[in-house]
């Protein structure tokens, strides 16, 4: 090209720019989703009793997911420098252990639909789907274990420690909001709410697999792994507040229950700004509503509830939250990915902060 030519080329629009970007992010989670899926499936045990084990474990792997988190780890670990090779094993785990979770909180909650799917208790039944989900548990191990002679066995074991501990920080987060329903918690403020989501979504969802990647792509040496906490943070906290605005839009896309987090309990945060907006009259009606069990609601409640959280302005600043998380994690950023050179897998993780409202 002509060097009066590249100056007559305009610059691309904002709404040009964030097109680009979003089809960026989509074909890298198509890629580096297909790849998961492709070396997972090779993890995917068979045999007696497939009927009642092996095809049920494999269900929610072969679902179409967004495929996130494996492809947070791959791409953090080439914006390093390291290769997808490198890089897909950890992945892997990092999938199956977050659709064990799936399993298991899907039966906790009483959900029904899962990736635009009945729930795997739904098809099969409680028991067998929670011992499926324990057998993805300990499926999640075998690509870290097969790691050992990629990386070394101080390597390996401390990427293993890593995962244990997430799991860890994913239990107790998901204890705290089945605590808060148990016991019909409601009096909560942003700070709680934050607290539970840092445990149980964005450990697993955005920090793990930012910090296993900068953990291959170092070999283990000096890589500072405290700021991907924050940046994790700040990313997986506004994706998951929009995850909570998602499930009251009626969107075939999303691929879960309408409305399944106010059948369920789940004090998300629109939830605690309504009630923390609401009158004495609107508190004691909201306490006694999901004081009831789940089968007890009816559209008619939830109807209620969602006309409360408009009145009283819980999306906007449900919304608003959410975008200045994402804004907060793009700081994080640029502390972080700032000195690399440009690549595709930086613009994606960069991406990320948009792709989240708009997928």
């Amino acid at each position: 090209m002509s060097r009066s030519r590249a100056k007559t080329r305009k610059p691309l629009s904002t709404a040009a720019a964030k097109a680009a970007m979003s089809s960026l992010v989509a074909e890298t989670l198509e890629e580096y989703g297909s790849s998961t899926r492709e070396v997972l499936s090779g993890y995917l045990p068979s045999g007696y009793p497939s009927r009642y084990l092996y095809e049920l474990l494999a269900d929610y792997p072969q679902r179409s997911g967004k495929m996130m988190r494996p492809s947070i780890c791959i791409a953090t670990a080439r914006a390093f420098g390291a290769n997808k090779t490198d890089a897909i094993r950890c992945a892997v785990a990092i999938e199956l252990l977050h659709n064990a979770m799936l399993v298991h909180d899907d039966i906790q909650d009483g959900s029904a639909m899962r990736r635009g799917k009945p729930t795997l208790h739904v098809m099969h039944g409680v028991p067998l789907a929670i011992n499926a989900g324990d057998a993805l548990f300990l499926l999640s191990l075998r690509p870290l274990f097969d790691n050992m002679g990629l990386f070394g066995s101080l390597l390996g074991l401390r990427i293993l420690r890593e995962m244990e501990a997430v799991a860890w920080h994913s239990l107790e987060g998901q204890a705290i909001e089945l605590g808060w329903i148990r016991e019909n918690v409601l009096e909560l403020d942003d700070a709680d709410y934050l607290n539970m989501v840092l445990k149980k979504t964005c450990w697993l969802a955005t920090i793990h697999p930012s910090r296993i990647g900068a953990l291959i792509a170092s070999r283990g040496g000096a890589v500072n792994l405290e700021p991907f906490i924050r940046f994790g943070f700040y990313l997986g906290a506004a994706f998951q507040i929009q995850d909570d605005l998602l499930n009251i839009a009626p969107d075939r896309r999303y691929g879960k229950e309408l409305n399944g987090d106010l059948l369920e309990g789940k004090r998300s945060l629109l939830l605690i700004h309504a009630y923390r907006q609401s009158s004495a009259v609107e508190r004691t009606r909201l306490a006694s509503l999901f004081r009831r069990p789940r089968e007890r609601r009816c559209e008619a409640d939830i109807a209620w509830v969602l006309s409360l959280m408009a009145r009283h302005g819980s999306f906007e600043h449900v919304g608003k939250f959410a975008h200045a998380l994402a804004g907060a994690a793009l700081d994080q950023f640029d502390s972080i990915y700032g000195n690399l050179p440009p690549s595709r897998d930086k613009a994606f993780i960069h991406g990320l902060a948009n792709w989240i409202f708009n997928r």
